[in-house]
C-alpha cells in the first residue's frame, strides 16, 4: 500500500478549516477541532493499510462523505454521478426500478409509498413496510444508496424483497418484476355530476401548470361543479416549487409556507397570488401515511387557510428541506437545509399532518336487505311520471371507503350552502313588509 500522497494530505489538510458550500453566508464558521481531525487521518490511513482488500483513495473518500452526511438525517445523502442522474429523472417523472419511495428507519428501508402504477404497487408493497432483505442479501448495514442500487435493474428482472409488516405475524417474500416506472403526475376524472376528483401521484417539474389547466378544463367541461376532491395519498412529495404552485391555484391570497434555517437564504416566505381558479367551491383533501414532504405543505397550507377539509389518516410527517449542493464532476450533495412551517407556524416534522375527518381505510361489505314490498310492489299503485330512472349502483363505497366518504361530505357542504342561500333569499310577504317599513 502506497503512502498518502501528497494531494491527498493537501485535501485532508484543508478539513482543518471549514470550507462551507454557502461561504458567503458563514463568514464567522468555526475551525474544525485538530484532534478529531488527526483521528480521522489516522482512521483513514489504517484502512488503506490494514483492510482486508484494497480500496483506493478515492473510494474511500466517496464513502467518508456519504457515511458523514448519512449519519446526520434519513434526507442528507451523496450523490455520485449515477445519483445525479436518477435525481433529473425522478422530477421529470420516468426512471427505471420498483416503483417505491423509500428512506432509512432502524436501519432497513422503510416504504414511504409506492408509486402509482407501479411494479411495487402492482406487487402489494404498502406504505410503512420495513424491507429487512434484497433477494438473498440483509439490508441491515447498507446504506440508503446501496440498497437504492440493489433495486434498479434491467426491465424484466426479478427482486425478492422480504419485509416486515405490523399487520403480518412474521417477514414474508414478495416478487417484484422491475419495470420503467412512468410517473403520471395528475389524472382525473368525474366522481359524479357536478363533483371532480384530481390525483397528484408526485409534484414534478410541471405538476403545478398541469394541476390549474386541469381546474381550467373541469370548470369548462362540467358547467355545474359542485365541488373537488384532491387525493394526495402515497404522494411522497417532490419539488417545493410544485407543491406552492398547487396551493396557489386554490388560494385567494395569503401565507403558503416558509423555511427556516441557519443560513439566510433558508429563510423563505412563499405566498399565493391573487385567483383562486375554482371561486371559493368546496375542496376535500384526501391524506394518509404516504403522503409526504410537499403533499403535507398543500394540505397544510389549504387546512391553515381554511380553504379545504382534510380527511384520512395522519401524514408521514417530513417537514424539512433538501438542498442539492453541487460539487463539481457531476458529483454533489443532498442537504437538509431548513425546517418548514405551515402558515399557523406548524412543524410537521415526525408529526404529519392530523385530518380534521379522520377515516381509516376499511374494506366495505353491503349487507343484503332481502326482499322488501314497497308502495310500487302493490297492485294498482298510482304511477310517478316525473320519477327518474334507477341508474347504476356505484361500488365506490367498496373500491375506496376514504374517496366515498370525501364524496358524501362535498355533497353535504352542497346541500347545507343551498339551504343557507335559499334561507338568505327567500323572505316571507309579512318579513318583506316589514323590511319596507321598518317599525318606528
Amino acid at each position: 500500500m502506497k503512502p498518502l500522497s501528497k494531494s491527498l494530505l493537501i485535501t485532508l489538510a484543508m478539513l482543518a478549516g471549514t470550507i462551507p458550500a454557502f461561504a458567503d453566508e458563514t463568514p464567522n464558521a468555526a475551525r474544525m477541532p485538530l484532534e478529531e481531525l488527526r483521528h480521522f487521518t489516522q482512521a483513514f490511513d489504517q484502512i488503506r493499510q490494514a483492510y482486508v482488500e484494497e480500496i483506493d483513495d478515492k473510494a474511500l473518500l466517496e464513502m467518508a462523505i456519504s457515511g458523514l452526511l448519512s449519519s446526520l438525517d434519513p434526507h442528507s445523502v451523496y450523490l455520485n454521478e449515477n445519483d445525479f442522474e436518477d435525481l433529473q429523472e425522478h422530477t421529470t417523472g420516468e426512471f427505471g426500478g420498483l416503483g417505491i419511495e423509500v428512506g432509512m428507519e432502524g436501519g432497513f428501508i422503510k416504504v414511504i409509498t409506492p408509486i402509482d402504477d407501479s411494479p411495487a404497487q402492482r406487487a402489494g408493497i404498502l406504505a410503512g413496510d420495513l424491507i429487512i432483505k434484497l433477494d438473498d442479501q440483509l439490508v441491515q448495514g447498507m446504506t440508503l444508496s446501496e440498497a437504492i442500487e440493489i433495486m434498479r435493474g434491467p426491465r424484466g428482472s426479478k427482486l425478492t424483497l422480504t419485509i416486515v409488516r405490523p399487520s403480518k405475524d412474521g417477514p414474508f417474500k414478495v416478487e417484484v418484476i422491475r419495470d420503467i416506472i412512468q410517473v403520471h403526475s395528475i389524472r382525473t376524472r368525474i366522481l359524479e355530476p357536478g363533483f371532480a376528483y384530481i390525483r397528484i401521484a408526485q409534484f414534478q417539474e410541471d405538476t403545478g401548470t398541469e394541476f390549474a389547466e386541469a381546474l381550467e378544463k373541469l370548470l369548462r367541461e362540467e358547467k355545474e361543479l359542485k365541488g373537488l376532491v384532491l387525493d394526495l395519498r402515497n404522494n411522497p412529495g417532490g419539488l417545493l416549487n410544485a407543491s406552492i404552485e398547487v396551493a396557489d391555484a386554490l388560494l385567494e391570497e395569503g401565507l403558503v409556507v416558509y423555511t427556516e434555517g441557519r443560513i439566510p437564504s433558508a429563510n423563505t416566505q412563499f405566498y399565493a397570488s391573487p385567483g383562486d381558479l375554482l371561486n371559493g367551491l368546496p375542496v376535500i383533501v384526501l391524506i394518509n401515511e404516504g403522503s409526504a414532504s410537499a403533499a403535507e405543505i398543500v394540505a397544510g397550507a389549504l387546512q391553515d387557510q381554511h380553504r379545504a377539509l382534510i380527511l384520512g389518516t395522519s401524514s408521514f410527517g417530513k417537514g424539512s428541506v433538501q438542498t442539492v449542493i453541487p460539487l463539481g464532476d457531476n458529483r454533489g450533495i443532498k442537504l437538509t437545509t431548513a425546517r418548514y412551517f405551515t402558515p399557523a407556524k406548524r412543524s410537521i416534522q415526525a408529526e404529519g399532518i392530523r385530518p380534521d375527518i379522520i377515516v381509516q381505510p376499511a374494506e366495505v361489505r353491503l349487507l343484503e336487505t332481502g326482499e322488501q314490498v314497497k308502495e310500487a310492489n302493490l297492485a294498482g299503485h298510482l304511477t310517478n311520471e316525473e320519477a327518474p330512472a334507477e341508474g347504476s349502483k356505484t361500488d365506490l363505497s367498496q373500491a375506496d371507503n376514504q374517496l366515498y366518504e370525501a364524496l358524501n361530505l362535498l355533497k353535504g357542504i352542497g346541500i347545507f350552502s343551498t339551504i343557507a342561500a335559499d334561507r338568505q333569499t327567500v323572505a316571507t310577504p309579512d318579513q318583506k313588509a316589514l323590511e319596507a317599513d321598518p317599525p318606528h
